[in-house]
């Protein structure tokens, strides 16, 4: 086959693959189909084979049989899942969505945890360096606690009730997430900004503190919620960057229709992480302000919550024994 006529047949089947786009996102959206769906969606299903088969042949790695094997892969889960709804559809959504969605964030999630680290030694070195652009990432009253010789988040478990504090932080957290993930759709480039943001900020807050010997005490205040908050603004952010790589580079149909599916994907790991910073609220609230609870508490609380995230990232949290 010439380059011509390899050209007019994906322009011929073109229309037939956008509309393929469109019925897997209705049939994820669909929480039942009717048997009239169910046959047209068999019979698309081996037609799609028949054309990921001949692009296979004709363009091995072309962008146009990458996208044929991505939509080839969510029609196939789409015509084999289990019946959803009630606990089976939870049960569905924590041990195949979520696992999937991470699985194809991995590469992403460790770039934006190397990015946030990065930006983080860069606010080391920046206000270690010069002391008083501290001014730049932290208030003037942190700034006046702090040299007063303690950190601003002393006291502050006894001013305030730790069922209001915890409302605040998670609602706080939870709009940083969500704002991360949103602002994929700038190519990806806010997602950048708010991670290397933060990154810088936690670098330099912990120089500053550094330089008066705070630097144990902020740790201790932060160790119980941080590695999960920390860890999901990452996330977050790996999800904003595949949101505006799916605006830059469709794998299939229109720059519209990848960013639908795109989200749709997401979206299951993108609830589990709310439910994370839930948890993180919580122990912000009601664990990190309290003096009561020693260093080695705090540290095995931080860690077992920090495992049970990654345990239901992959799955294995809810697997079936």
């Amino acid at each position: 086959m010439s380059d011509a006529d390899m050209r007019a047949w994906i322009i011929a089947r073109a229309g037939a693959w956008r509309g393929l786009v469109q019925g897997v996102a209705e049939l994820r959206r669909e929480k039942r189909s009717t048997v009239e769906q169910a046959v047209s969606s068999v019979e698309s299903y081996r037609g799609l084979a028949r054309d990921l088969a001949t692009a296979r042949r004709l363009t091995p790695n072309s962008r146009t049989t990458a996208g044929l094997e991505s939509l080839y892969a969510q029609l196939h889960a789409a015509i084999t899942r289990k019946p959803r709804g009630g606990m089976a559809g939870l049960l569905a959504l924590l041990r195949v969505d979520i696992p999937l969605a991470a699985r194809e964030l991995r590469s992403r999630i460790a770039a934006i945890a190397l990015l946030m680290l990065v930006s983080a030694a860069a606010g080391w070195w920046l206000i270690d360096t010069f002391p008083t652009l501290i001014g730049i990432i932290a208030s003037q009253e942190m700034i006046e606690h702090v040299e007063q010789g303690h950190l601003w988040t002393e006291g502050i478990f006894n001013v305030i009730p730790s069922s209001i504090m915890s409302v605040g932080i998670l609602a706080n957290n939870i709009v940083v997430s969500v704002t991360a993930f949103c602002t994929g759709i700038f190519f990806g480039l806010g997602a950048f900004y708010l991670v290397a943001l933060n990154g810088l900020m936690l670098g330099g807050v912990f120089a500053f503190v550094q330089q008066h010997g705070l630097a144990r005490a902020l740790f201790q205040f932060i160790v119980a919620h941080g590695p999960v908050e920390l860890s999901v603004i990452c996330v977050a952010g790996a999800m904003g960057v595949a949101l505006g790589e799916s605006i830059i580079r469709p794998a299939a149909g229109t720059r519209r229709d990848s960013l639908q599916a795109c989200a749709h994907r997401l979206l299951p790991l993108l609830l589990l992480c709310a439910v994370l910073l839930v948890g993180c609220g919580f122990i912000e609230g009601f664990i990190s302000p309290d003096p009561l609870f020693p260093m080695t508490s705090r540290v095995i609380i931080g860690l077992g919550y920090w495992l049970v995230m990654w345990a239901a990232m992959s799955g294995r949290l809810f697997a079936q024994r």
